[in-house]
């Protein structure tokens, strides 16, 4: 992936310290309530401030500081076969889909329906294929099964479906161990696991400035582990935290360094993402706006405060409110995938395949988002300037009134120098007509059945998914 360049800024250097200083102060003085005592009693034995009758914990200056310093600044999200690392913290920027949503927009009815475990499977298949969606967040809910295996059943068919990195959430203890052991028995083992693992977790804090039970066991097992972790607080502007932007920055700000904290006290070096979803209410309907500019604004706000820390960053951007993919669609995100983007976030999440406020996922946008993505990369790759793109030779060749299209010049720059679409229409309208009048939605959802007609079998062997049926029972079949 191209290197970052930092074109967007919306803090000033002096409005990063403002807020950082803000978020600290809340820490200092306000504190995270925690519930979970034994959490509790771990940050008393490292020291923190804890208030146990009001189970509050508070996080001095020099203390936080100490901690924070063992944070890693930069790791690696591991692909299963070693084509598609995830590399953090050396400056590139990695786009990602969103997951947990509970609603699927059928392609042919335009109808939406609850999500099932094929979804999942399907939805891996195709960020498999796509080139600038990086790694696979587990992507819906499937309804249809238990709670007691649902995770086990996730993440089994997202590693049937893809070889990429694969991120998702767990909402008890167990489901996070059962995940843990379907990896380890899939990568040869722990240590091999521990060494390079392909899985990563969200966690949720609640904001404003909560941390229950569940998520804090999920957060201890997977930093013990060795297990890669996104703190991903979601504060909305106007309803969990101050309407105004500042005030939201310094609650997520307060709210991500508590839990990168209390991540090191967990497991010294543990391997954590400064997680950011600040998002915005609408106050005149009170309704939830992902796509809105101010929340492409605050996530980029998010890259700054994160950089103060040196902390890989875990951002948000191509998320629209529009149900279709329509005008609205392509505005809202393209608009905040770009603006994340140039800021320089190291990964950018829920920016492929969703709809609806991130509450429902289409197979068509998948392949329509990777396009966007890809003209976002396009954008963060500059433009070459050495000897063989300034092209004195060639145009000294050629002189007043050639033309360049036969020039070796040409062909061999030609391919490199262009990001080439495949979904967006480039042909004259007599061309258009003699096909038929496609646009990019018609063509997405032919590359969408050309993948998923190629994915069918899955990528693991079946004496390996034997295996792991045995040793797993409750994995179900995607229907």
């Amino acid at each position: 992936m191209a290197a970052a360049i930092p074109l967007y800024k919306p803090l000033t250097y002096e409005d990063v310290g403002e807020i950082d200083q803000a978020g600290r102060y809340i820490l200092e003085h306000v504190g995270i309530n925690i519930r979970d005592n034994a959490c509790l009693d771990m940050l008393g034995e490292a020291g923190a401030g804890v208030d146990r009758q009001n189970q509050t914990v508070k996080f001095k200056p020099d203390w936080l500081d100490s901690v924070l310093a063992q944070s890693p600044s930069s790791f690696t999200l591991y692909s299963r076969d070693g084509r598609n690392d995830v590399h953090l913290g050396e400056g590139k920027v990695h786009f990602t889909n969103g997951g947990r949503v509970f609603h699927f927009r059928d392609g042919r009815t335009g109808q939406y329906r609850y999500t099932m475990l094929r979804h999942v499977a399907r939805t891996a298949a195709l960020v498999d294929r796509l080139d600038y969606v990086r790694f696979y967040i587990i992507a819906c809910q499937a309804h249809t099964i238990k709670r007691e295996v649902y995770h086990l059943n996730d993440f089994f068919h997202s590693f049937n479906n893809t070889t990429k990195h694969v991120m998702g959430g767990c909402d008890d203890l167990e489901g996070a161990r059962q995940v843990w052991e379907l990896a380890g028995f899939i990568a040869g083992g722990e240590e091999q696991l521990r060494r390079k693992p392909c899985i990563s977790m969200i966690v949720n804090p609640i904001s404003p400035l909560t941390m229950e039970s569940g998520m804090l066991s999920v957060l201890r097992f997977c930093c013990t582990k060795g297990i890669p972790v996104v703190c991903d607080p979601t504060p909305m502007a106007g309803a969990t935290s101050p309407v105004t932007l500042a005030g939201t920055l310094v609650q997520m700000h307060a709210e991500s360094l508590a839990c990168m904290a209390i991540s090191q006290v967990f497991a010294p070096g543990a391997k954590v993402l400064y997680g950011a979803v600040p998002t915005v209410m609408d106050m005149r309907k009170m309704d939830v706006t992902m796509g809105s500019v101010e929340m492409a604004m605050m996530n980029a706000a998010a890259v700054q405060l994160a950089r103060l820390y040196r902390l890989p960053i875990f951002g948000t951007a191509g998320v629209t409110e529009s149900k279709t993919s329509d005008i609205q669609t392509g505005s809202e995100k393209s608009m905040s995938s770009l603006l994340v983007a140039m800021a320089g976030a190291d990964c950018i999440h829920l920016a492929a395949g969703m709809l609806d406020s991130a509450n429902s996922i289409s197979y068509a946008q998948y392949v329509i988002d990777n396009e966007i993505i890809g003209t976002v990369q396009r954008v963060l790759s500059g433009i070459r300037v050495n000897k063989g793109t300034l092209a004195l030779d060639v145009i000294s060749g050629v002189g007043p009134g050639g033309n360049y299209v036969m020039e070796d010049h040409t062909v061999e720059y030609m391919r490199d120098e262009f990001f080439y679409p495949e979904l967006a229409i480039r042909s004259s309208y007599d061309v258009w007509e003699e096909q038929g009048r496609p646009n990019m939605v018609s063509r997405a959802k032919e590359v969408v059945q050309r993948i998923l007609a190629q994915s069918k079998g899955g990528v693991l062997g079946p004496d390996l998914v034997s295996r792991i049926r045995k040793a797993f029972p409750g994995i179900q079949n995607a229907q």
